[in-house]
């Protein structure tokens, strides 16, 4: 008995924040969904602005759950401005916590409603979620010779077009680094060989098309590119070897006492613009990013161990941040709950509004 009341509370630790983050959902799609009919006549900037507001709420909340509710400690490196800028933010690829990196870091500068992804193509059939992602100018993209060039342009014209500030976050890697794969880091490491390029230990070897597409497309209204390294604490064992990083459970679970993040900001000046430039630009990148992993990781001195060169950074999120939209969000939520007419609501729009945005996302990308 002691021990099924340790596990249903150790499952109590990850449920009441995926039970609101989702539960909200609903709630969320529905006033996107009455903004985005009742600007349908008025110009794309103003749909944007307040889309970003609305992102901003939601987001909001969910990082009341990863920073708030979880207590990690934000440890920064490097240089991340104060204020808001448009910008492609370059960051190795571990866990899905990943995401959620990109909007501690936008928080800090006021741009979280700013952020936008470039995802892998299969998730645009997430329920509510993939849909409202292309919405808010996320770009879903295929793999290798699938990749679509020109679909991807035109995505991010439109934007440049509605004047949409932009945070894009790509993960060039393509997938996730995972310890327990060793195939996917050995074809990575066998690729770079073959091609010539420096072989990495602790990162993929990056693509570089949708960078590439990125900004090249964007050069002309982007203020930088953000290069970020992601560490997070306690993902080595007992004989030093490198394990998976957290899961979103396993982070809302408070198994990850630290996050350490390193950012390096780029002037566009200093990026090639030809695709074959750009690619050894960028895989010179990611030995930078294998370098301070390597430290981190595997360094000699146990001293210099679980934290990147440099000065750094304790960061708090306040309460201020992230608790309003929580109780703001959860209190519309509750109270369609409590009538019968606004259940019915609730059911409705989980079903039918991801029937709609999967139809939606399958005629147009």
């Amino acid at each position: 008995m002691l021990l099924s009341l340790v596990l249903h509370t150790y499952s109590m630790r990850y449920a009441l924040p995926a039970a609101v983050m989702m539960g909200t959902a609903p709630t969320y799609v529905l006033a996107w969904g009455a903004w985005r009919l009742l600007s349908a006549l008025l110009p794309a900037r103003f749909y944007r602005e307040v889309d970003d507001r609305l992102y901003t709420i939601y987001q909001s909340m969910v990082l009341f759950f990863f920073e708030n509710y979880t207590g990690v400690q934000v440890i920064i490196y490097g240089d991340l401005p104060k204020h808001k800028e448009n910008v492609i933010y370059l960051s190795n690829h571990q866990c899905t916590v990943d995401w959620i990196i990109a909007d501690m870091l936008a928080i800090r500068q006021n741009a979280l409603g700013h952020v936008r992804y470039v995802l892998k193509d299969g998730l645009k059939w997430l329920p509510l979620y993939g849909w409202y992602f292309s919405q808010h100018g996320g770009v879903y993209v295929k793999r290798s010779a699938k990749f679509n060039e020109k679909e991807m342009r035109e995505k991010l014209r439109a934007q440049m077009k509605a004047e949409t500030p932009m945070y894009l976050v790509i993960f060039p890697e393509g997938t996730r680094y995972n310890p327990e794969i060793p195939k996917v880091i050995a074809d990575s490491q066998s690729f770079a060989e073959k091609e010539g390029l420096a072989i990495l230990k602790h990162v993929l070897t990056p693509r570089v098309k949708a960078t590439h597409v990125a900004i090249d497309t964007m050069k002309d209204y982007l203020d930088a590119v953000y290069d970020v390294t992601v560490a997070y604490e306690g993902t080595v064992d007992h004989k030093g070897q490198r394990k998976l990083a957290p899961s979103m459970t396993e982070f809302l679970c408070k198994e990850c006492p630290r996050v350490h993040i390193f950012i390096d900001r780029i002037e566009l000046k200093d990026i090639p613009e030809e695709q074959m430039y750009m690619r050894r630009w960028l895989h010179e990148r990611f030995e930078i990013k294998d370098k301070l992993l390597i430290e981190f990781y595997d360094a000699k001195d146990s001293k210099r161990r679980n934290k990147f060169p440099g000065k750094s950074v304790h960061s708090k999120l306040s309460l201020k941040k992230t608790l309003p939209s929580l109780l703001f969000l959860g209190g519309l939520t509750a109270s369609m709950l409590l009538t019968e007419s606004g259940r019915k609501l609730y059911v409705k729009t989980w079903i039918y509004g991801t029937l709609i945005g999967c139809l939606w996302v399958s005629i147009k990308p």
